[in-house]
């Protein structure tokens, strides 16, 4: 996603001291670096945050040429499904080369033992702080291979200041999770400090710093409710796909090409309670099109050689571009056809092991999802399991999923329909007493 935030610098109070934090989710994409946040002047000057192509995060800096930083974590960043809260502090004026950096990740104390830790000298700039420099988030370089798919969420720089970790974050008492904390005690932002809250759909450069130290969008950046406080699911690219498909738009859209089965799979996989999502058919394609519902247990997730999870397992359950069904590799008549453009709704009813299709709105074979026990026009489904939303591709195929981010692709929902109470933009109505399938939407059950 070739987008990111940015603005010319405005001269610091320090460039020798200063804290950043930030929550981030990432896409697992490890062909390319992931740019977090930097100061960047075309040539050797630079300060820049980032994910590597190891996975690692990587703080690197160079002033006129000369090094000052050259930090790689032990701690690897991996998990598309999470998000992580990382806290920087920068202070070149302590006299001990490992109390110059500090970094934090979920309220944890980060080690650098595998890597080289460089931090050449004492009382050196961080990064060249001259007015009129770029300040960006979501990239490195300014360069089109290096930007950062995923999401970003509040995300501070203070300038000047070393604000302490648990002043951005705590750990809950009751899961033990990490989770923010929404209104940290800052004295002063220093002369160039800045907050993104990231609420204005409008304006999501909107410093809430008090500094007005406002960014730019460059490209097309999307706002939906995926956050640390409500986490939503997204495709999963830890389970296996092939070589001939990719992963956008923060793991919400799959691009597929090339004579494989290309599987698809949600990162959250719920055993009880009832969840609705929709998949938007980008290209239909001219082979076998399946979007449905796999059980974890599926032989086909996680083998090398996949074939159509929903063909492969007794499990799955999907409406087929035909308007066919396939319940454990049996295709039967159920619905209308589908093609290029068609919004397909999803809603999953495992309390009562019900599961229905629309096809832009209409549910098919008369289905009514509120229905419960009765499953009215419902496919029934397997007990006893964990499922994942599912799709499956072969040949040129592209499918957008919402799954209550509001988004398919860049593109907004055109008219949002009924929301679900623990969060979710969608298409159509979500049915009542159904989810998205999010953290909150979960535990509501």
């Amino acid at each position: 996603m070739a987008s990111y935030l940015y603005r010319q610098t405005t001269v610091p109070t320090s460039e020798k001291k200063f804290t950043i934090s930030t929550w981030m989710k990432i896409s697992a994409d490890t062909s390319v670096e992931k740019g977090i946040i930097e100061w960047y002047r075309s040539g050797n000057d630079r300060y820049q945050v980032l994910i590597d192509t190891t996975g690692k995060m990587r703080i690197h800096s160079e002033v006129a040429g000369s090094t000052g930083i050259n930090i790689y974590t032990d701690m690897l960043f991996r998990d598309p499904s999470a998000w992580y809260h990382i806290v920087i502090h920068n202070d070149t004026a302590e006299s001990s080369a490992t109390d110059r950096f500090k970094l934090w990740v979920n309220g944890e104390a980060q080690t650098f033992s595998t890597y080289s830790y460089t931090y050449n000298g004492s009382n050196i700039n961080c990064f060249d702080g001259t007015s009129g420099d770029a300040v960006n988030v979501g990239v490195r370089d300014e360069t089109s291979s290096k930007f950062f798919d995923g999401s970003l969420a509040d995300t501070y720089y203070v300038d000047g200041s070393l604000i302490a970790y648990t002043e951005f974050g705590e750990t809950d008492s009751t899961s033990g999770i990490w989770k923010p904390k929404t209104e940290p005690t800052i004295a002063s932002f220093g002369n160039a400090g800045f907050h993104l809250k990231y609420e204005n759909s409008g304006n999501l450069g909107l410093d809430s710093s008090g500094n007005s130290l406002n960014m730019t969008v460059s490209g097309t950046l999307t706002q939906n409710v995926d956050t640390p406080s409500n986490n939503f699911a997204t495709i999963n690219p830890l389970y296996y796909s092939t070589s001939q498909s990719t992963l956008s738009n923060g793991n919400l859209t799959a691009t597929s090409s090339g004579a494989n089965w290309n599987n698809f799979h949600s990162t959250l996989a719920p055993s009880t309670g009832k969840y609705y999502w929709e998949v938007k058919v980008v290209n239909v394609g001219s082979n076998t099109h399946p979007i449905g519902i796999v059980g974890t247990e599926a032989s086909d997730i996680n083998s090398t050689s996949p074939g159509d999870s929903f063909d492969g397992d007794a499990t799955g359950i999907s409406y087929v571009q035909t308007g066919d069904k396939d319940v454990a590799g049996s295709r039967t008549s159920y619905g209308n056809s589908y093609t290029t453009g068609d919004i397909i709704g999803v809603a999953m009813d495992l309390d009562n092991l019900k599961l229905y299709f629309h096809k832009n709105g209409v549910y098919q074979n008369s289905g009514v999802p509120t229905s419960g026990a009765t499953g009215t026009g419902a496919i029934s489904i397997v007990s006893g399991h964990s499922y994942l939303a599912s799709f499956a591709h072969y040949n040129t195929m592209v499918d957008s999923i919402n799954f209550g981010q509001g988004y398919f692709g860049t593109t907004a929902v055109a008219s949002a329909g009924t929301s679900p109470s623990g969060g979710g933009i969608f298409e159509y109505d979500c049915p009542s007493g159904y989810q998205a399938l999010c953290t909150k939407g979960i535990n509501s059950f």
